[in-house]
């Protein structure tokens, strides 16, 4: 491929951009609003057997298929100035990254990795000197393989104290230059993707029949993982209010994957279904960290599948998050599914007893979204009516495209102003949503699919040894935005857009 500069792009997107009308830019958010791009460290990093890193789950997951795996990736161990650097020529305000918890601590708990620890000294220390606020998310999925082990991960209570322990280290080691903490990632989606569904690492399931799992409950688990993934949270959270927060003045928050949720019908069913459908993916989470409680409607339906939290359980969740983390990607239709009484509670997982249908708008799909901004919009509108308007970080968002080498992502472009323009409306209205993170900076190694789509605002080329950044037009078009010389129409939000 030929050598792209950065700038080389800026008047293909100035050009794209004029047929917008001069509605609104950078300066039209909030003083103190963030603008970023997001990476997960095994996404991101590679480096998976160097300098005192053991496996997490992570490597275990995805090195049982034929999508590959992480361990080289986009090779940031060693290239992260380089992309510091990128980022920086971009005009990203802040970077949102993840620790590995086994580069940074390899038998789960214990010793610290002298290499791991410098190795993340050091890339916050260069984000910090090219002016880029870090935000960092401690658990993205990769627990550590010995813990898993040992006792099972996340469906044991043992998980809270060694989650914490590693937070502590943290927070002691990295507090002083990270003002923005998130615990969890997607609590929601990685309780149902892996103990559900099986898609997610540690993969276990007992009803999905697409997928081979040895291990699993999925009428159980994904309750039982969800309900530790708040206590740890919410611990992690006090030992950090207690120990940490009023010396380092940071912030700490919990993420949920938040979809658009729609009726897909007018009828009075399908708008049950869709209500109940958002207490089982936002709600499941969000009301026991702003009301102390999982939803009555989960309550009723599942019985004692569901934990009970204990009095003091509910006092240390309840207001636990400084804000809630929000991946969003796309919107999808709900409708009321028939009830199947003779389905046993053994044989039952998180979308039976949801009962509902789900109908992906357009050509979308798992792997693939369409551009629906007046879902994004409608997402921020519901956390604001039915969660006392928490402040919000949008911690992903952003458009998969087949992984080539071409440069002229306009898709991806068109997605992307659609949805800050969504986000723009939402704070307008009232929406207390305080920053917005591109998922991704560059192409990484995708969970769900390998190397074959991504969202990269820079282009990895994986068959060169060097994995060659080069900039598409997605890049130019948000360092345009953020410069303040890309001026972008609010998109059209109402539902027969």
């Amino acid at each position: 491929m030929q050598t792209v500069s950065l700038l080389s792009f800026v008047s293909v997107v100035i050009v794209l951009a004029t047929s917008y009308c001069d509605a609104f830019t950078r300066n039209d958010f909030p003083e103190h609003f963030l603008f970023g791009a997001a990476t997960s460290a095994y996404q991101w990093e590679g480096a998976a057997d160097e300098d005192g890193r053991t496996p997490s789950v992570w490597d275990t997951f995805s090195h049982s298929d034929e999508r590959g795996n992480g361990d080289i990736a986009c090779d940031g161990y060693h290239k992260y100035k380089e992309d510091v650097k990128l980022m920086a020529e971009m005009g990203l305000e802040a970077f949102r990254f993840s620790i590995s918890w086994t580069r940074l601590i390899p038998n789960g708990r214990g010793p610290l990795n002298p290499k791991g620890l410098t190795f993340y000294k050091n890339l916050i220390k260069e984000l910090r000197g090219h002016g880029i606020e870090p935000h960092v998310t401690l658990y993205h999925y990769d627990l550590p393989q010995v813990l898993e082990d040992e006792y099972g991960g996340w469906i044991d209570r043992k998980i809270i104290k060694d989650f914490t322990a590693f937070a502590d280290v943290c927070f002691r080691e990295f507090g002083d230059d990270v003002k923005l903490w998130t615990t969890i990632n997607e609590a929601n989606i990685f309780a149902i993707g892996a103990y559900s569904e099986g898609i997610l690492p540690p993969g276990h399931c007992s009803t999905n029949k697409l997928v081979n799992c040895s291990i699993g409950n999925s009428s159980t688990e994904p309750y039982i993982a969800g309900h530790n993934l708040l206590l740890a949270h919410a611990s992690a959270s006090k030992l950090y209010r207690l120990k940490y927060k009023s010396k380092q003045r940071g912030s700490i928050g919990f993420s949920i994957y938040a979809y658009g949720l729609s009726p897909y019908t007018n009828s009075e069913d399908d708008g049950i279904a869709t209500e109940r459908a958002k207490d089982f993916f936002s709600g499941w989470m969000l009301k026991p960290l702003v009301f102390g409680d999982y939803p009555e409607v989960m309550k009723r339906i599942l019985g004692s599948r569901l934990p009970v939290f204990s009095e003091e359980e509910s006092k240390q969740v309840k207001g636990s998050s400084d804000f809630v983390g929000i991946i969003h990607y796309t919107t999808i239709y709900i409708t009321n599914s028939k009830p199947t009484p003779s389905l046993l509670p053994s044989n039952r997982d998180f979308f039976t007893d949801m009962g509902v249908e789900t109908i992906f708008i357009g050509n979308s799909s798992f792997f693939t979204f369409d551009t629906i901004p007046w879902g994004f919009e409608s997402v921020l509108e519901y956390l604001k009516q039915s969660y006392n308007n928490p402040p919000i970080y949008i911690l992903e968002n952003g458009l998969p495209l087949k992984h080539d080498s071409t440069l002229q992502d306009s898709e991806r472009v068109e997605y992307t102003q659609g949805y800050i323009g969504a986000m723009l409306n939402a704070i307008k209205n009232g929406s207390d949503t305080r920053g917005y993170f591109l998922w991704s900076v560059i192409d990484l190694y995708e969970l769900l699919a390998g190397y074959k789509s991504s969202f990269g605002l820079y282009y990895v080329n994986f068959s060169d040894p060097g994995l060659k950044r080069s900039p598409k037009l997605s890049a130019s078009w948000y360092t345009g935005f953020l410069n303040g010389t890309i001026h972008v129409d609010p998109p059209k939000l109402s539902a027969s857009s």
